[in-house]
């Protein structure tokens, strides 16, 4: 058995081809043993330990250190460049945030601490349940979920463990727009419920003579964002929850559109009962790759008593963990939730304040309006009305053209933009979900325009120039569909010789 810690070929077979490297080259010699005192084989059991070399590089330190700096600089992110994704709040993320959250009381507390030596941060845990709750409109918040539907599920057992403490067994039916975020179903679902759908109306809002007609006895409650998907506010919204809190429902928020009304209107003022916030939108915390992320949700004072154990509470001056709950619907997440990004929200809050919020969501719409009346006359716009901090263009007017709204976001990526949210909401065809945010300059909004505005001509003069973006990135046009089914995750040395070599 050969034991080489950096062996490049396999004994009785061909040499491998890397891309980097040579035989011998190395940025560090390794021990031949790192364990003297005990012999191999009580290290290792003898049908566990390699029989041949691994397969793996031969490198020096500089050139693996540039191989990872060139893969790092394919990502592309808020601190590249413009990130007009749709729905998905992709706003700056102050390094501030970054400097406090990298603090030592804050990077390093460990949860099993004792309550007296992580005081601190259970006083900002205490305070930004504070803050959100001022926001939402509501009475008191849990920090717990993880994410955006992560707060949607914790909302609905709430919902249901409401329910049930009154004996309305029978209400089994949520009811959900044609135009929401697709987690709105699929929590309701995976909450036990039937998910009910309503239509929109011309104006892109909520039907309310349809909601009428669907609430009932069986109705447990309404899911809905204020402004939509559409990004549309609901100017119905006070009859709509009088209609949902009339049949005994309640009015769930989905808070992924927040950033359009801080400090502006609350939802509990709107007649929400129930609210979640994604704290890695509205407040700036890093979306992370997929996690983590956090999505605390707010709740009227009589569902309180549902929130999931522990809750942060004050007793003079001490802060307290309470999990004296027996009414809760139990823990959702291990220990308090994302600790860290509760650390970046909360400074994101205070460095900004109550006007500076304001500012926030007015800036957001500004932003917003501003791009879709300039795009307007050059995409079909499918509700022409103001919007707040996104909007939904459709590309059907370039589907006649033999392009489509997807060739279009690929031939962003050649300009260096990230692509908007395409296809979605479902409700609109060809869709083109674009939102800015507050935090991108005119002059940024402009160079998105011209970029559009060329992209159009593009489609006019060469259409086979845009179905076949992209032309400058690393990889090319993708089989979407087998991506998704048969995904690729692992490098694989080829062999010479092989087919293609």
């Amino acid at each position: 058995m050969t034991r080489a810690i950096s062996g490049y070929h396999l004994e009785g077979s061909v040499p491998l081809i890397f891309e980097k490297g040579a035989p011998g080259r190395r940025g560090y010699r390794l021990r031949e043993r790192a364990v003297d005192e005990l012999p191999l084989d009580e290290l290792t059991p003898p049908e566990h330990q390699r029989q041949q070399d691994a397969p793996l590089p031969e490198v020096s330190e500089l050139e693996a250190v540039r191989h990872f700096i060139a893969l790092s600089r394919r990502n592309y992110g808020v601190d590249v460049g413009f990130y007009p994704l749709g729905s998905c709040t992709m706003k700056y993320n102050p390094k501030v945030n970054e400097l406090m959250a990298s603090l030592p009381g804050f990077a390093h507390v460990h949860p099993y601490q004792p309550e007296e030596t992580v005081q601190g941060a259970l006083e900002l845990m205490y305070n930004l349940e504070k803050y959100l709750c001022e926001i939402a409109g509501l009475s008191r918040a849990t920090l717990q979920p993880a994410a955006g539907a992560h707060g949607e599920l914790l909302g609905l057992m709430v919902m249901k463990a409401y329910h049930e403490s009154r004996g309305d067994h029978h209400r089994v039916e949520v009811i959900v727009p044609d135009s929401a975020h697709g987690t709105n179903p699929a929590s309701a679902a995976m909450c036990g419920y039937k998910v009910v759908q309503v239509g929109s109306n011309e104006r892109g809002s909520v039907d309310v003579e349809q909601l009428r007609a669907l609430v009932g006895p069986n109705t447990a409650g309404l899911m809905l964002t204020n402004p939509n998907t559409l990004g549309l506010f609901e100017e119905d919204i006070l009859e709509i929850a009088h209609i949902v809190h009339e049949a005994g429902g309640l009015l769930y928020y989905d808070g992924a559109n927040a950033n359009a009304i801080l400090g502006r209107a609350r939802p509990g003022d709107m007649g929400f009962d129930i609210v979640h916030f994604n704290l890695h939108k509205t407040f700036s915390t890093p979306h992370g790759g997929g996690g983590p992320g956090a999505g605390p949700i707010a709740v009227r004072e009589d569902l309180v008593r549902f929130l999931p154990v522990p809750m942060v509470e004050k007793d003079g001056d001490r802060f307290y963990l309470d999990y004296d709950r027996p009414d809760a619907v139990g823990r959702i997440k291990a220990f308090y939730g994302n600790f860290g990004m509760l650390v970046r929200a909360y400074t994101y809050i205070r460095t900004h304040g109550p006007e500076g919020l304001r500012r926030v969501s007015e800036r957001a719409v500004i932003n917003a309006n501003y791009l879709m009346r300039r795009l307007a006359g050059h995409f079909e716009l499918p509700y022409d009305r103001h919007c707040m901090h996104e909007f939904v263009l459709s590309g059907v007017r370039q589907k006649k053209q033999g392009v489509r709204t997807l060739d279009i976001a690929k031939r962003l990526l050649d300009y260096g933009v990230h692509a908007p949210t395409i296809y979605f909401p479902l409700i609109v065809d060809e869709a083109i979900m674009i939102e800015p945010t507050e935090t991108e300059s005119k002059e940024t909004l402009d160079e998105f325009v011209d970029i559009m505005l060329r992209i159009v001509r593009e489609i006019e003069e060469d259409p086979d120039l845009v179905r076949n973006a992209p032309h400058n990135t690393p990889v090319r046009r993708l089989d979407e569909a087998r991506a998704a089914r048969q995904p690729n995750l692992c490098w694989c040395p080829p062999v010479e010789g092989a087919a293609g070599e």
